[in-house]
């Protein structure tokens, strides 16, 4: 979660909004993949994630780790990312055509890219990396658009408290320096943000803040 950049090396020099356009559209991917191969534990996967994707294929998170995703340890805080498999460490929802098999419910990180979140003041922009895509020509798109995101200021309002939460939860860690403490919080985090299955027929975003604030009385 934590990454100090200098946005003059990785982007054009510029942040946007959600109606700027940006130099990001791709053709659909036609005959690339790139993005889905060789990304490490970097795809880290937040609570609508795993929404999206428990409620979406049927699966619970369990079974989600059997196969797809994995836990790491992300600045002191466990947190999951999509799994690379095989011999090209490819993303494991990536099928033989490599195309992706979930793209109607793919993670934030993937509608995102190539943009990337710039966080300031408890509010973040987006910006675009350029030298992380291969795929040519690229052609405006407008920011929303490329997103694909229902309810989109629900969604920035979501990730704005699911950044800040976390920050704090890795500074607390951090500071408390205490390895049974820690294990006890990440199990704790794991299970009211992950295991536990979230209902298909209440909205997201209700059952996130209803999850966040019982968190925040257990850590304040």
């Amino acid at each position: 979660m934590r990454r100090e950049i200098d946005l003059k090396e990785i982007s054009d020099g510029r942040l946007y909004t959600e109606n700027d356009l940006v130099k990001a559209g791709c053709g659909d991917c036609q005959g690339c993949s790139a993005c889905c191969r060789g990304m490490g534990t970097s795809i880290v996967l937040d609570p609508l994630d795993i929404f999206r994707l428990t409620t979406q294929l049927d699966m619970t998170f369990e079974q989600l780790l059997q196969k797809y995703v994995e836990l790491n340890v992300v600045d002191g805080v466990i947190l999951p990312n999509l799994k690379m498999t095989g011999a090209e460490e490819a993303c494991a929802f990536l099928n033989a055509e490599g195309r992706c098999s979930i793209h109607p419910h793919r993670p934030g990180i993937c509608r995102l890219f190539p943009l990337g979140r710039y966080y300031e003041n408890h509010r973040f922009q987006y910006f675009l990396q350029i030298h992380e895509c291969p795929k040519e020509p690229k052609t405006k798109v407008k920011v929303k658009k490329w997103i694909d995101t229902p309810e989109l200021k629900k969604n920035e309002q979501f990730i704005n408290a699911w950044h800040d939460f976390i920050l704090e939860m890795q500074d607390r860690l951090l500071k408390l320096g205490d390895e049974k403490t820690s294990r006890e919080s990440n199990l704790y985090l794991l299970q009211e943000f992950f295991l536990t299955p979230y209902e298909k027929e209440r909205t997201f975003y209700e059952q996130f803040a209803e999850r966040l604030a019982r968190a925040k009385k257990i850590f304040r």
